[in-house]
């Protein structure tokens, strides 16, 4: 109970020490996380550019999906926090359980709709003469999809105790399973598109078996999840759903946004297009990693700030948050360009890819710049997350992505004529208009629900 209770103790002190301390680990996980996607996408490459587009066309739509474990991790996550910080822990136990129940219920049904759908949504979508291999990659994906959204929930159960080491060894079980499996599956075995899936899917698993033990086999987090401490509670299902639905839905955002400028990039300039974009972002958010670590520390830290009523340190953790972030981005944005041709080769390493590093390494160039667009939009949404105020978070994603991205991006690509090159500038223009709006709201909550509090008491 030392460690456990050290964890209590460290997300319940100093939000600046708790932010840094949950988010090194959070940092680790992501990259772990995007060091396999991108491995999916240099080995994928290697099958030529219609293998690689398919993927981009899957991403999204499997994006939808892992946000739903997502969506539910962060409500879970940002609830249990509340109870933590308020020191109702038979509470937190409850929450907790209502989270893996939720993550049941929402597999089946989404994994029936995927199977079903999945043909005229990739139609929808242009996939065109890709469309077999987005099939045959997406069918065994969508099919397991359980593993995927239980490992988020499970993933967010532990961090939202602040215990962020072993979720991030779970993670670390994925990645370099993913990483060493994709080539033998691919290639020795001669799966080709099949044999990422199914990788991919075999990876996930064993992280789901790793958290499953710790949390009823060996039974030592501080959260109690076995059934005794559950007792269904309509308001527990409310509360965890006003965060899950919001976050689910702007990960359909995020989706809904890349499926968009797949569709404008694919007129612009064909699937080529598609493919080196797919590239050049799984790059890009490679780069995004430490502010979605951060952003994720925030969750938990102001979650517990509220549950207890400190709004110094839900003030702190917001203020801090986006100075951090902007640090590391700008650092890693002036890498990412300076390194963008060497980036691009990894991605063109067979006689089917290489025509793609020239348009590949330009893309990095250019979007180098939304890392740096970025940080206070996440950082004011995450916050709001945390506090259990997954609408606002909504709206905020809701405006920067699906609406001022995908309008600049016409705008700027169609109507100005800058075609591809356009594109790209107005997704940059929009997520830093849209985070600045979420910024400036995120501070004015802050200033008045402290004073309505102070008023109060």
């Amino acid at each position: 109970m030392v460690d456990k209770n050290e964890n209590i103790e460290m997300i319940t002190g100093d939000p600046k020490k708790a932010i840094v301390k949950l988010s090194i680990p959070m940092m680790i996980s992501m990259l772990l996380i995007m060091l396999y996607n991108i491995a999916d996408s240099i080995w994928v490459a290697g099958l030529g550019a219609d293998a690689l587009a398919a993927i981009g066309f899957i991403t999204p739509l499997f994006m939808v999906l892992v946000g739903l474990g997502n969506g539910i991790g962060a409500g879970a996550n940002s609830l249990i926090a509340r109870f933590i910080g308020a020191n109702n822990f038979k509470q937190a136990n409850n929450a907790g359980l209502h989270a893996i129940v939720l993550c049941v219920i929402v597999s089946v049904i989404f994994t029936i709709l995927m199977l079903v759908l999945l043909v005229p949504i990739l139609k929808a979508m242009g996939a065109g003469d890709t469309i077999q291999y987005a099939l045959d990659y997406g069918y065994i994906i969508f099919g397991a999809l359980i593993i995927f959204v239980y490992s988020g929930v499970a993933s967010a159960i532990f961090r939202s105790e602040g215990d962020m080491k072993r979720a991030t060894y779970a993670i670390a079980v994925t990645a370099i399973m993913n990483i060493i499996l994709d080539p033998v599956f691919i290639y020795v075995l001669n799966l080709g598109i099949t044999g990422a899936a199914w990788a991919t899917v075999i990876s996930a698993s064993l992280s789901c078996i790793v958290m499953s033990y710790w949390i009823w086999g060996k039974k030592d987090l501080f959260l109690d999840l076995t059934l005794k401490n559950f007792h269904y509670e309509g308001k527990i299902m409310i509360d965890t759903l006003q965060v899950a639905i919001p976050s689910t839905l702007e990960n359909i955002i995020f989706s809904a946004l890349a499926i968009a400028i797949n569709a404008m990039l694919v007129i612009a300039s064909g699937t080529t297009a598609v493919a080196v974009y797919t590239a050049s972002m799984r790059i890009v958010q490679l780069a995004m990693i430490p502010l979605i670590g951060i952003g994720t520390a925030v969750l938990t830290v102001s979650g517990v700030a509220f549950g207890a009523h400190n709004y110094e340190n839900l003030k702190t953790a917001h203020s801090y948050s986006i100075k951090l972030g902007f640090l590391l981005s700008i650092a890693l944005g002036i890498i990412m360009f300076v390194f963008s041709a060497q980036i691009a080769a990894l991605f063109s390493y067979t006689s089917a890819s290489v025509e793609l590093a020239p348009e590949i390494a330009k893309a990095i160039s250019i979007l180098t710049l939304f890392v740096v667009a970025v940080p206070h939009g996440i950082m004011s949404s995450m916050m709001f997350q945390g506090i259990g105020k997954g609408i606002n978070s909504l709206i905020i994603t809701l405006l920067r992505s699906l609406i001022l991205e995908s309008v600049c991006a016409y705008i700027l690509g169609f109507i100005f004529g800058w075609g591809v090159t356009g594109i790209y500038a107005g997704v940059l223009l929009g997520c830093f208009l849209g985070g600045s709006f979420g910024y400036v709201w995120a501070k004015v909550y802050i200033r008045s629900y402290s004073h309505k509090w102070n008023v109060k008491h």
